[in-house]
């Protein structure tokens, strides 16, 4: 009986040994250099006579004007929106003004979208709106913003999905981009 288990014994250990053989065979195939010789960034200083770390040279890291947050920039109003943002800082910003009567649930500058909580007016309580604003780039343009806008309404104390006119969305762009006009003659003078 011992032998038995013996030879069993000798079983798991072979086909552990052929696992670990085989797991060890398929890490080494994911890492094949194909001949390519890795350049570390030592290499590129002792062959070029930079160093790889070195940003400075190439304007910092994020890019040669840097990261303007505070708007002391030297590039011009119209081009970079005046702050270092990824969006233009004249739709940013009037967005902000045109939904501020309404609770914000999140708000990225550099992705350009502002989503805000549902609110229910105080001459409608049992509805409520939610809005969500996307600023599509760095220009002031027209087509450079988009405005979403979900309706509730409170039938039998659960709130059921409703219809949203089809001019809400156009109509608070329009006052978005209306507010950013302002903005950008405000900031010329």
């Amino acid at each position: 009986m011992s032998s038995v288990m013996i030879s069993r014994d000798r079983q798991q250990r072979r086909g552990v040994t052929v696992l670990a053989v085989l797991l060890a065979l398929s890490l080494a195939a994911c890492g094949g250099n194909s001949g390519n010789r890795t350049i570390f960034p030592d290499d590129d200083r002792r062959e070029t006579g930079r160093d790889a770390y070195d940003v400075a040279s190439e304007g910092g890291v994020f890019g040669p004007g840097g990261l303007d947050i505070f708007g002391n920039n030297d590039t011009p109003a119209d081009t970079a929106g005046g702050t270092g943002i990824g969006v233009n800082a004249f739709l940013w910003r009037a967005s902000l003004d045109t939904v501020s009567f309404m609770p914000l649930s999140s708000a990225d500058p550099f992705g350009g979208v502002i989503i805000t909580d549902w609110y229910s007016p105080p001459e409608s309580p049992e509805e409520r709106f939610k809005v969500n604003v996307f600023i599509l780039g760095r220009d002031l343009r027209a087509d450079g913003v988009r405005a979403r806008v979900f309706r509730q309404v409170n039938g039998g104390g659960t709130w059921k999905d409703a219809q949203v006119g089809d001019t809400t969305g156009i109509d608070l762009e329009n006052a978005i981009l209306t507010r950013a006009r302002e903005l950008r003659i405000a900031a010329l003078n």
